[in-house]
């Protein structure tokens, strides 16, 4: 009895795992053939006379190696692709969660407080503007280092999306919370938890969805820019530099899922974290 019922689980774990890739299958055609109209273009391209750009045939042949072993570590900067990505992740990691927590923050505080609103907004608005790579001199002559000055071109690049949306999300408070909150003779602390926080949560996630894409674009753009240290920054200089232009073509496909599926997670954490009223 007991073998029966393990062979009945078998076919119908198939049978759920084929239905639920039914489903999925109608989405994943348009993207499929837009992907692969897309690579046939390229090649198309890569093989008209003058075309100086490898096609995603040369692409592979050229970066084969860099695919399938993409673990080794010869020591220094000279390693695979993963322990290059996991380097720039690790930056983005320590200075988007700090960014996080300023920009929620400081964001709090400009909603609630008119004055600091008006004193700090100029400043804010001012420094915002100021793209990534405008802010690798001067971390590094402020900070000495490469690595923390590449931690803060991060910080300062994904702190200002978290900080505005946080700020917004406080001011659109609807004034009906506040009058119950009045009513109830709410606490700071329990205005705070159960009124402010819920009602300004899709503004804020808004703004860390932007701040995570944001992030990841600044600390390519610090690693190219600062030498000599592991990361798919400068993996990306460095082969430039060298001429391999099928290695820096694979490393912008890395660079683009990368990107895409830490958007994807914010989406998720936000599915998870929102009510369904709010999403």
């Amino acid at each position: 009895m007991t073998i029966a019922q393990k062979r009945s689980a078998s076919p119908r774990f198939s049978n759920s795992f084929i239905s639920s890739l039914q489903k999925q299958f109608p989405e994943l055609i348009p993207p499929t053939i837009a992907i692969a109209i897309f690579l046939v273009l390229w090649q198309l391209f890569a093989w008209t006379p003058g075309a100086t750009l490898p096609g995603p045939i040369q692409v592979i042949q050229d970066t084969w190696v860099l695919i399938f072993w993409p673990f080794y570590d010869r020591g220094g900067i000279d390693k695979g692709l993963f322990w290059q990505i996991l380097a720039s992740l690790q930056r983005v990691a320590i200075s988007y969660t700090l960014a996080a927590i300023v920009g929620i923050g400081l964001g709090i505080l400009i909603g609630v407080n008119q004055t600091m609103s008006k004193a700090l907004d100029p400043i804010f608005q001012l420094l915002r503007t100021i793209p990534p790579l405008a802010w690798v001199p001067i971390s590094l002559a402020a900070l000495r280092q490469n690595e923390p000055a590449a931690l803060f071109v991060i910080f300062i690049t994904a702190i200002w999306p978290i900080l505005i949306n946080t700020a917004v999300g406080v001011t659109q408070i609807p004034q009906d919370y506040n009058n119950v909150a009045k009513v109830l003779q709410l606490s700071r602390k329990e205005y705070f938890l159960n009124i402010l926080i819920p009602a300004a949560l899709p503004y804020i996630f808004t703004g860390l969805r932007i701040a995570i894409g944001l992030a990841w674009l600044a600390i390519i753009a610090a690693e190219i820019v600062m030498s000599g240290i592991v990361g798919i920054g400068f993996f990306i200089w460095d082969a430039y530099q060298n001429n391999n232009v099928s290695e820096v073509i694979l490393a912008l496909v890395y660079i683009g899922v990368v990107g895409l599926v830490l958007d994807k997670m914010m989406v998720w954490l936000q599915n998870k974290i929102l009510p369904t009223e709010q999403k």
